[in-house]
């Protein structure tokens, strides 16, 4: 089963960290052109993330705190102290780059908080230490999916058909994936599991990079229109929903790319389960409900002309919510790297991360 890594650390000199740069799929170019994004610089890093070159809660948190570590090798002080304001600074920086993705803002504060932490470490050290918690970020994340694709496949049978939304897939994350994990899991445990892929407007992030990399993993796909979810629930088609998440509050409510919520009541309404994929770096309680979670909007070029092609009237209104939220009365169960919570949530989920 092929997996491409989404974000990485290569460096110049093997056995060595630094000096080294990030390297990220460039998903803009999917499924065309598979290409790579290779960067030191702070504001490339920040365009990415905002452009979507590099996407998913997981992978943009993994790439930020690569991009600290890139950004940090440039500094020339040999003051500790002038290195740490700059970690701090450089992480300011790439937090303004999407607002709804939880993950960016905890690995950005894991990256600051370990410049805190050995501020009285030589900057030459310190740069390689801010690299290694970097890497960990992402193998820690690497072996989260998988943990997450082993207790989600424990809800498939075989010859199950799940729906997908979206990408939360290996190009969300690490390399293993979210909502695709107990798919890929479930492969290795010899059951066949069909999928069909909403295309996910207006971005298309189902069409362009879900189909794609099912159809690398081997994994039976079935693209549709969004607007087709319905009436495949309704033909009986579908077993249960697998869906990843950007945030999730302390009730359960979680926030996922625009139209999620649809399918969440489509599901409701058909009895299908509907699941939620997400590592626990996913999970804000300090949120209480999902009333709390900042919603992206997204310009408005993305609907009107996306791909370069105009489809609608020139001076037409739009409203571009990159994300929705769907309410936990909705949500079967939330799979996590350390198991599966079911309602009620705020008790199921605060035990995951005490």
């Amino acid at each position: 089963m092929r997996h491409v890594r989404t974000v990485e650390w290569i460096s110049r000199n093997r056995g060595h960290v630094v000096p080294g740069h990030v390297r990220m799929v460039d998903q803009t170019q999917l499924p065309g052109r598979l290409v790579f994004l290779n960067t030191r610089d702070l504001k490339t890093v920040w365009r990415a993330i905002k452009t979507l070159q590099v996407r998913g809660a997981p992978a943009i948190g993994i790439a930020a705190a690569m991009g600290v570590a890139a950004a940090a090798q440039q500094v020339r002080s040999r003051s500790p102290a002038a290195l740490v304001r700059a970690v701090e600074r450089f992480a300011d920086y790439l937090a303004t780059s999407r607002p709804t993705a939880v993950n960016l803002f905890w690995a950005l504060e894991r990256m600051k908080a370990t410049a805190r932490q050995h501020a009285a470490w030589p900057p030459d050290r310190l740069k390689i230490r801010l690299v290694r918690e970097a890497m960990a970020i992402r193998d820690e994340d690497a072996a989260m999916c998988r943990a997450i694709g082993k207790h989600g496949a424990k809800l498939l049978r075989n010859g199950d058909t799940v729906l997908t939304h979206c990408n939360a897939g290996g190009l969300a994350t690490a390399e293993f994936g979210t909502a695709l994990a107990p798919l890929y899991v479930a492969k290795e445990q010899g059951k066949r599991i069909r999928v069909f892929a909403d295309e996910t407007r207006p971005l298309l992030q189902g069409a362009r990079l879900t189909a794609w990399e099912l159809q690398q993993a081997g994994v039976e796909v079935t693209l549709i229109c969004d607007n087709m979810a319905a009436q495949v629930m309704k033909e009986g088609r579908i077993d249960a929903v697998l869906i990843g998440a950007d945030r999730i509050a302390a009730n359960g409510d979680a926030a996922n790319k625009i139209g999620s919520y649809g399918v969440a009541v489509l599901a409701k309404a058909h009895g299908i389960p509907f699941y939620v994929l997400a590592p626990t770096s996913t999970f804000d309680l300090n949120t209480p409900t999902g009333d709390g979670i900042p919603i992206e909007e997204r310009a408005s070029h993305e609907v009107t002309q996306g791909f370069g092609r105009r489809t609608a009237p020139l001076g037409v209104k739009v409203y571009s919510p990159a994300f929705d939220v769907t309410p936990a009365r909705l949500i079967t169960a939330i799979v996590c790297e350390k198991g599966i919570a079911r309602p009620d949530f705020r008790r199921s989920l605060k035990k995951f991360i005490c």
